[in-house]
């Protein structure tokens, strides 16, 4: 029912910057929760940052928060992951996701998935 595209991934040097998007469609997006997971090589998928309904009370990761920044714009049904001084540990696939009512750092709890974007930070 609900669609994410999720796109912006590349390759880029540590120290860089990259912008993420996800644009949702099927729904009501205002409704939902907005995340962004991801998966390192080998390694489990882990939560990054949240957004809530309204756009405040962002939540982020440790190992993100002072770099990383989630927006989202309701009126053209977007989330944004602005990402700033990449470090190669922030290589993986990027997923943005929706839910409801849920606990925005269990990934088991989300209802739609993006179908992922890549990043590659080199050293």
């Amino acid at each position: 029912q609900v669609q994410l595209v999720d796109t912006g991934g590349r390759l880029v040097q540590a120290g860089g910057s990259l912008r993420l998007s996800c644009v949702a469609s099927g729904g009501t997006f205002s409704d939902y929760e907005m995340g962004w997971f991801r998966q390192p090589p080998g390694k489990a998928v882990e939560f990054v940052a949240a957004i809530s309904w309204s756009g405040g009370m962002p939540e982020y990761a440790d190992s993100v928060a002072g770099r990383f920044t989630i927006s989202r714009d309701n009126a053209n049904n977007t989330v944004y992951l602005q990402m700033n001084t990449l470090k190669p540990d922030d290589t993986a696939v990027y997923y943005c996701a929706a839910c409801m009512i849920c606990t925005v750092t269990n990934r088991n709890e989300y209802n739609y998935w993006g179908q992922g974007t890549q990043v590659t930070v080199s050293s």
